[in-house]
């Protein structure tokens, strides 16, 4: 089957030629290579056209009005044709067997979506290994599409928010992985992406993270009733620990309304913590931290995890 990889690209010119140079390196060539340029104002289309000059048979790009890197995926996505399909940041870059890889396991294991682990790279030059998946636990995989492969009947039907939503990536992968019929892993980080940029995570706009919100509320109708306990893994661990605990962290002047907000829709979803089949299979001292977050005691979770560090 044909392979494509969308590329959603916003100023990008100081980063974006690593990141396409990679996808156009790849062992199994790519046969499309499709960039969406979401309005951006640098020199990203004219590195574009560039490329587009260079590599006519397999690279093609379309400038599009500011829109979201969700919006920006999914036109991607209705303008490509290829059987399997995978996305790449214009700020990351890859491994160059890493889709000959995910391919061939996919294809041996006859799954509808493969993955691999992925290597943060830090502005000092050093790097951490991020382990996102758990054999017991396929949704721990939900959060990050780019480390991931597609079967294109599998995503067919799933789009990316386009309300410009923060944690677009957990929606979509999150359903993906529920309707996944087999899921296959590889354990090496064959991604690689630039953590200390400035991003959706990195700054201190404590209100944007109740998006969270609206993303848990469409995968209630994903998942409820019949996936319980992954729905509650996911507001857990995105919610209760992740989410709060980037709050917690922040200085901006309504972080404890939002800290509140999140933490009611947490003890509305899960009104009775101990009997959460999830936290209970969490490791102690995740469920220390979870359960500070929940009593409403984020300020002592958050000097744990300071101690911690």
């Amino acid at each position: 089957m044909k392979l494509s990889v969308i590329v959603p690209a916003y100023n990008a010119e100081k980063t974006i030629r690593q990141s396409l140079d990679s996808i156009l390196a790849q062992t199994r060539p790519v046969d499309e290579l499709i960039v969406i340029n979401d309005g951006s104002t640098d020199g990203t289309e004219e590195i574009l056209q560039e490329y587009r000059d260079a590599y006519p048979d397999c690279f093609r790009f379309r400038t599009v009005e500011n829109g979201g890197q969700g919006r920006a995926r999914n036109i991607g996505f209705d303008l490509s044709s290829g059987g399997w399909i995978g996305y790449v940041d214009s700020d990351d870059w890859i491994d160059p067997e890493m889709y000959e890889r995910l391919i061939a396991a996919a294809e041996r294991e006859h799954a509808d979506l493969a993955l691999c682990e992925v290597l943060a790279h830090f502005p000092d030059g050093s790097t951490a290994r991020e382990s996102i998946y758990r054999e017991t636990k396929a949704m721990a995989a939900a959060g990050f599409a780019n480390n991931k492969l597609f079967r294109r009947s599998l995503i067919e039907n799933v789009r990316f928010p386009e309300e410009k939503l923060w944690y677009e990536d957990a929606e979509f992968t999150a359903v993906a992985i529920h309707r996944a019929g087999k899921i296959t892993h590889l354990e090496d980080p064959l991604y690689h992406y630039r953590r200390g940029l400035p991003s959706t995570m990195n700054n201190n706009n404590a209100r944007k993270n109740l998006d969270l919100l609206e993303v848990m509320r469409h995968l209630e109708d994903e998942l409820l009733p019949d996936d319980r306990d992954d729905f509650e893994f996911l507001v857990l661990n995105h919610v209760l620990l992740d989410a709060m605990n980037r709050v917690q962290a922040m200085t901006a002047e309504d972080k404890k309304d939002v800290l509140w907000l999140l933490r009611q829709y947490v003890r509305e979803t899960i009104p009775h913590l101990n009997a959460s089949r999830s936290f209970r299979e969490e490791s102690r001292n995740r469920r220390i931290i979870m359960r500070l977050h929940y009593l409403g005691l984020s300020g002592l979770a958050e000097s744990i995890l300071k101690l911690k560090r």
